[in-house]
């Protein structure tokens, strides 16, 4: 079975930037794109005319939204496949059931609660929370030039090599899942990847031997942070990867690693066991402080 790229869109211009995102993701990795947007009317599709138009209004607003992001994306993109469909649930079973049966779900990170929802902060991280595929968050704003490195001139261009992509490796807790991911997204924009290890050495400073310590465990990392990469580097061999390891909290070594990059991948580990899901420290973080896309692969 074909999975599509799937994005939420609910008219704002997050949702159109998630929505943009996935066109151009469909067509590297060759797969049709869904459009999805979540209205809660109470009527059935064959309703009445007499219904009082104010309980239409969802309906309504929900084909204004699809049809104009199937216009503007047809347009921009004529050769990629694309459908669209209303679905009358609430926006986060309704994003959760997308991604099950998509390749990956792409939302926009932010933007105004209301009709739909897709974009408001809660229906986002209680999605990301909840999902067993990835999910990329896309800012509003966010367009094709800025996937790519600049010209000669200095101007954006969509004709230049694309940025690198930036993953987030823990080497105490590897995923197969993040690095897949992570390797073929370059591997797709034929762009390098920077794999950045945060290391950290708690209660060193003032000790006498502080310095050698650090010095250690910084060997350490780099050495296990090769390791780990050196079959990848064989699967993708075209590829190119800079491995980089830094001494801090991983929210603060990842966020200036990914600021010149055209995707960062983090992995966000399942947790079955709370009551209520949500995400980890370091994806929350990266959630509100990363100005690019998001990529966050579910793992365990």
């Amino acid at each position: 079975m074909i999975r599509p790229v799937v994005a939420g869109v609910d008219g704002s211009s997050e949702g159109f930037a998630a929505a943009d995102w996935a066109a151009r993701e469909a067509l590297r990795r060759g797969l049709p794109l869904r459009l999805v947007h979540a209205w809660e009317a109470g009527l059935p599709e064959g309703a009445p005319a007499s219904v009082l138009p104010e309980l239409r209004a969802p309906q309504q607003h929900a084909r204004h939204v699809l049809r104009t992001a199937l216009d503007r994306l047809g347009e921009r993109y004529p050769q990629l496949a694309i459908t669209a469909e209303q679905v009358d649930r609430l926006p986060v079973p309704a994003l959760l059931a997308e991604s099950e049966r998509g390749e990956l779900l792409a939302i926009g990170s932010q933007g105004p609660t209301g009709l739909g929802g897709f974009v408001s902060g809660s229906v986002a991280l209680a999605t990301v929370a909840r999902s067993e595929r990835p999910i990329v968050l896309v800012r509003g704003g966010t367009a094709a030039e800025d996937e790519h490195l600049p010209d000669a001139d200095g101007a954006p261009s969509v004709r230049t090599p694309c940025r690198e992509v930036a993953v987030a490796v823990d080497v105490d807790e590897p995923s197969d899942d993040v690095l897949a991911f992570a390797f073929r997204a370059a591997d797709l924009r034929r762009a390098p990847l920077r794999a950045v290890h945060a290391w950290h050495l708690p209660f060193a400073h003032g000790f006498p031997d502080a310095a050698a310590r650090q010095a250690r465990l910084r060997d350490s990392a780099a050495r296990e942070l090769a390791e780990l990469l050196l079959p990848w580097r064989e699967k993708f061999p075209t590829v190119p990867v800079l491995e980089v390891c830094h001494e801090g909290r991983p929210a603060h070594v990842l966020v200036p690693a990914a600021a010149d990059a055209s995707l960062l991948v983090v992995g966000l580990r399942r947790r079955h066991a709370p009551p209520t899901p949500r995400t980890g420290p370091v994806a929350h973080a990266l959630i509100h402080q990363v100005g690019g896309p998001v990529a966050l692969v579910p793992h365990d």
